[in-house]
């Protein structure tokens, strides 16, 4: 079995909110311009973040998660990322002990030094404290040091080192300077895209890493933390129980050789907003299940909460995707299948209603028996009505009939699975909003390893050719089911009695 070997650290944090994405996009950014190959990726589900990592390093960035996307997934994509990056980073998810699994347990799992990022604006003598316990709190972490965020001056910087018990883990000191933060909105970070002057930001921001030991580590230096990555077996299908947590043991099976992380892409090629996923032709096997299906993705500022492991998945199956803008486009393109992502419709609710060509476009669409996949926000904007925080309505696509309230609080977070006909996919839930409708659910998704119940989970509404759900799917988790959602012939989906 064989064995690549590169550099590579886990970005973590005591909380949400500490600055890891700055940070790890940063350190990316700063690599990368120096002609280095770097690899990101981001622990557990996020389709936000991953935006600023590929738009610092110039490559996709694929999601790790022991349960979503399972062990055997993680340790591909690592093996074939080691084989061609010179550094590997994984930015964690809330903070690093937080979940079931838990940054800390994929540390463990594959050996990760863990760099600890601490938001030390209200803090001095508490900063070493807090990562003595980080580093301490479980047994045989792999550690690679702690970084102070958002320090206040040299003087503070200073307060800070002096609290680390080991000098050697202290990895210095970033400034506060709101010139390189991300900006947020309710759902996380703005999407990198939509942020005119994001280059420049993440430029100032790796200028201020490279004024630290973390910044200023040279290849030489970096190979303190090289991890041997093993390739999975065939079989690898269920793995061991990792320290800390028994979700981590349920495994998904390992993706085929097609599905893990293609090669990186030439440095500076393109602008790395512009790079594409993957060549549509590069990863296809032998057998094509969606072989000449025709998916049109739509992909825009309302619908872009698209995973790239999502679309390499649906280019394996032998699919041809084209893609397209609600928004902007006056046409659905010519298609055999259509998939509505997630995103912000709330933010372009008008916009979306004053598309009637596209509405008409998908309505004929389902009329002809052609299938559709809405998740999340692809399915907000195909009811009737969407009502804001501030409680302005507005007429949606009107194809599932009912409305979509926005709250202010969160209403649903957590991984999820949804079991059809054909198998299982896993996925997650992340929305602001609730639906009314007089549609029976055809089923409904549950927890990881429960059955679904008739008063849990996120409903699928079926409506002819039509499924639609808040629950986001991790396609190379089942891509027979994945096939089956793209199916011009509706097969029952199991649960259609809750």
């Amino acid at each position: 079995m064989g064995v690549n070997t590169c550099p590579a650290i886990l970005i973590a944090a005591p909380a949400s909110g500490q600055g890891k994405t700055t940070v790890t996009s940063a350190l990316a950014r700063l690599h990368t311009r120096q002609g280095r190959r770097v690899r990101v990726f981001k622990c557990g589900p996020d389709f936000l973040d991953p935006y600023w990592h590929t738009l610092a390093s110039g490559a996709p960035v694929y999601q790790l998660d022991l349960w979503m996307t399972g062990e055997a997934d993680c340790r591909a994509r690592l093996h074939a990322a080691a084989a061609e990056a010179d550094l590997i980073l994984v930015e964690g998810v809330m903070g690093l002990f937080d979940g079931e699994p838990s940054a800390a347990d994929l540390a463990q799992r594959f050996g990760l030094p863990v760099l600890a990022v601490v938001d030390a604006s209200a803090m001095a003598g508490t900063f070493g404290a807090l990562a003595f316990g980080l580093q301490h709190y479980r047994p045989d972490l792999p550690w690679a040091g702690v970084l102070a965020n958002r320090v206040a001056s040299e003087r503070h910087a200073e307060m800070l080192k002096s609290s680390v018990r080991d000098p050697a883990h202290f990895m210095g000191a970033v400034m506060r300077n709101a010139a390189f933060s991300l900006p947020e909105r309710h759902l996380g970070l703005t999407v990198a895209s939509e942020v005119v002057d994001a280059m420049e930001r993440l430029d100032l921001a790796a200028d201020a890493l490279a004024l630290t030991p973390l910044g200023r580590m040279t290849v030489e230096d970096l190979r303190r933390w090289a991890v041997d990555f093993s390739e999975p077996g065939v079989d690898a299908s269920v793995a061991s129980v990792a320290p800390g947590g028994e979700a981590a043991g349920r495994s998904a099976p390992c993706p085929p050789p097609a599905l893990r992380a293609p090669p990186l892409p030439a440095q500076n090629a393109q602008p790395p907003h512009l790079l594409p996923v993957v060549e549509q032709n590069a990863l296809r096997p032998a057998l094509l299940p969606l072989g000449g299906v025709t998916i049109a993705v739509a992909r825009d500022a309302a619908f872009c909460f698209i995973y790239a492991a999502n679309l390499d998945t649906l280019i394996v199956l032998g699919a041809e995707l084209v893609f397209f803008s609600p928004l902007a486009d006056a046409a659905l393109p010519a298609c055999d299948a259509v998939w509505l992502p997630g995103g912000y419709p709330e933010l372009h609710a008008a916009a979306i209603a004053a598309n009637t060509t596209i509405r008409d476009d998908l309505a004929s669409h389902i009329a002809a028996g052609k299938p559709i996949w809405a998740e999340c926000g692809g399915m907000m904007a195909l009811f009737d009505t969407l009502v804001t925080v501030d409680g302005e309505r507005h007429a949606q696509w009107g194809l599932l009939p009912g409305e979509v309230m926005m709250h202010k609080r969160l209403a649903a977070l957590g991984p999820q699975q949804l079991r059809l006909s054909s198998g299982t996919l896993r996925g997650h839930t992340f929305h602001y909003s609730t639906t009314a409708t007089r549609l029976p659910a055809v089923a409904r998704t549950s927890r990881p390893d429960t059955a679904p119940a008739p008063d849990a989970g996120e409903a699928v509404w079926q409506q002819g050719a039509l499924r639609a759900s808040y629950f986001h799917a991790w396609f190379p988790s089942c891509p027979e089911a994945v096939v089956e959602l793209f199916t011009p012939l509706p097969i029952p989906i199991l649960g259609a009695s809750l």
